[in-house]
């Protein structure tokens, strides 16, 4: 704008403007050298603010990392890949990791590796208390090993778990750990495959605990409570898994004592009204037949108390109860009722180092963890 006026001036050049303004000349040129000054200043400021941006969109690589952690390069490849290392470079990788914000590449590294580092796991849902747990669990147990969890929610759809397992092949996860209903599923022989609760073949593992002990620890421990006729309750799959050898071990454990007992058990999706028929068969003059019940599940046994209470029971006064999976109030806190205790920690465990291991046709068949007795305010102790 300067040079345009000023080639206006020296064109025009009438005596009686230049004798107007030539005293604002000064004035003009300090005000144009102003307006450079202060756009200089701005252009400066602002290429400034984009380099700084620039260096910090810049992601700190694995080399920043081994400086700032002060170790080799081989050794932070080896924490972020999972691999094991000294518990001091471990820490201080992960710390070095933590400050400067570094995420390494999963997808090349999964191209390079043929490795996505994730497990899919199979579940029927997680408004199963006891479900959530083992949800939480493995995927503790995932992560304390850098691997991730992808959920399937089955909803026991047998057309869903057929879906899930079509999609892992697709998408290359580097194992599956379901508990599944279908008794049709076929299981990849491409994929490492582990189950809970339910046997498929010698050459798929399954986790479970020992139901059958478990069955056998509640028979005898409501005899040592003073029972003296006791039933057994349960809903279930009909299909041939492991919860079916809670009620073979009560059975066992009754015969084995003499304890007179009885058992109802009904199929998925047998209305529950028929439990309370049952309940409402054996009460005569006000007192049920049964002063015992060991119920299939947890959810099962706090349902069935309910029952029992809108019938003028008292738990444990008048029955006693005991339940089966170790759920408690708000995860954290008493046990719902006085329960066999799956040890679900240990559960996941066994499945996660099952389906990460490199030897996994040497795994048994057939993994059975320990269970204990918990009180859980339904027992008189």
């Amino acid at each position: 704008m300067s040079t345009i006026y000023f080639n206006f001036l020296n064109k025009t050049r009438p005596s009686f403007y230049w004798n107007m303004i030539k005293g604002r000349v000064h004035k003009v040129s300090i005000l144009v050298l102003t307006i450079f000054h202060e756009n200089a200043m701005i252009f400066h400021e602002n290429y400034e603010k984009d380099v700084s941006r620039m260096i910090e969109k810049t992601a700190p690589t694995m080399a920043d990392v081994a400086r700032e952690a002060g170790v080799a390069l081989g050794t932070v490849s080896k924490v972020v890949n999972g691999q094991a290392v000294g518990e001091e470079y471990r820490v201080r990788v992960e710390e070095a990791i933590e400050r400067l914000g570094y995420q390494y590449n999963s997808s090349g590294r999964a191209l390079r590796t043929d490795k996505t580092n994730t497990i899919a796991l199979i579940i029927p849902n997680t408004i199963n208390p006891y479900f959530a747990m083992l949800v939480h669990h493995i995927n503790m147990a995932l992560e304390r090993r850098n691997y991730k969890m992808l959920l399937c929610f089955s909803e026991y759809d047998r057309h869903r778990e057929t879906e899930y397992i079509q999609m892992v092949r697709q998408n290359r996860v580097d194992g599956v750990i379901a508990l599944t209903y279908n008794p049709d599923l076929t299981i990849p022989e491409s994929i490492p495959f582990v189950t809970i609760d339910r046997f498929f073949s010698i050459s798929v593992p399954c986790v479970a605990a020992d139901n059958f002990g478990g069955g056998w620890m509640a028979a005898y421990k409501l005899r040592d409570l003073g029972c003296k006729n006791v039933a057994f309750m349960r809903i279930g799959s009909v299909l041939t898994n492991e919860p079916n050898k809670r009620k073979d071990g009560f059975v066992a454990a009754c015969v084995e004592m003499g304890l007179p007992f009885e058992v109802m058990a009904l199929e998925d999706g047998a209305p529950f009204e028929k439990f309370e028929q049952f309940l409402a068969e054996h009460m005569k003059d006000g007192k049920l037949a049964f002063d015992g019940l060991f119920l299939g599940t947890d959810m099962l046994a706090w349902e069935i108390i309910q029952v029992l209470k809108r019938m003028g029971l008292r738990v444990p006064e008048d029955v006693q109860v005991i339940g089966f999976d170790g759920i408690r109030s708000f995860g954290v806190l008493d046990y719902v009722v006085s329960t066999i205790v799956q040890p679900v920690a240990e559960i996941a465990e066994a499945c996660v180092s099952t389906v990460l291991s490199k030897h996994l046709s040497t795994v048994p068949s057939l993994i059975c963890l320990p269970v204990t007795y918990a009180y859980g305010g339904t027992t008189r102790e």
